[in-house]
């Protein structure tokens, strides 16, 4: 009576490949897994060819991944899933060929930094958005620094324009005043006295307790104002 001493199926097979770390040409450690599809196209070299052709695969796989992944940067394997996924199936096709296997496919599942790595990472991101942070905030003072500036000089030109249209208004009071009067010298004893009332009615209706005194003779105030250069 004959024995059977392996059965093998000739379905399709999926192999999920475990977790490993793998190092980056960066020395990054990264957690990487895959999954390969076989189909078993001679059994008798599949059973007798290897002891464990299950193992074996995953063996190399697990190798061919990390010699792989070891010539990327970290940003590369992260972002190459399709080229690591050409490259693992060309190193291993050839190999598995030989235990009577073909090798239909092999899919990249996860490859993500390690938890130390993650945490390094999110420690250098929340570096980054406080710096982005602080930039925006000096620029805003800077500009509100600016801005401020540009205020008070716009404001000081305005003053200015103005001492000159009120200087410009007060020369022509005096031409006209000396137009009408005949005299060069009434003029300014006529505007330093109109400019003293004015402050005595300031004065005056102010809110606070105050005693006004009027000289008797505003004239002759006023002229000792002007001083002895004036002779009236």
């Amino acid at each position: 009576m004959d024995r059977v001493a392996y059965k093998v199926t000739t379905k399709d097979i999926v192999l999920d490949i475990p977790s490993q770390e793998v190092i980056t040409r960066d020395n990054v450690v990264i957690i990487a897994n895959a999954v390969a599809y076989i189909n078993i196209l001679r059994p008798d070299k599949a059973v007798y060819g290897i002891e464990d052709y299950e193992h074996g695969i995953r063996n190399l796989v697990q190798t061919s991944l990390r010699s792989i992944i070891g010539e990327m940067d970290l940003d590369n394997a992260l972002s190459s899933r399709d080229e690591i996924k050409a490259l693992l199936k060309h190193a291993i096709s050839e190999d598995i060929a030989d235990w009577g296997i073909t090798l239909k496919t092999v899919e990249i599942q996860d490859i993500n930094p390690s938890q130390t790595m993650q945490a390094s990472m999110e420690e250098q991101a929340a570096a980054e958005r406080l710096r982005r942070a602080t930039v925006t905030r000096a620029d805003g003072q800077k500009q509100a620094a600016i801005l401020e500036a540009d205020g008070r000089l716009e404001a000081s030109r305005r003053d200015a324009e103005a001492q000159v249209v009120l200087a410009k208004g007060s020369e022509e009071s005096i031409r006209l005043i000396t137009a009408a009067m005949g005299d060069e010298e009434m003029p300014i004893v006529y505007l330093l006295g109109e400019q003293y009332i004015k402050s005595i009615r300031q004065l005056a209706e102010s809110d606070n307790s105050k005693m006004v005194v009027l000289p008797a003779d505003i004239l002759s105030t006023v002229k000792g104002m002007v001083g002895d250069k004036l002779k009236l």
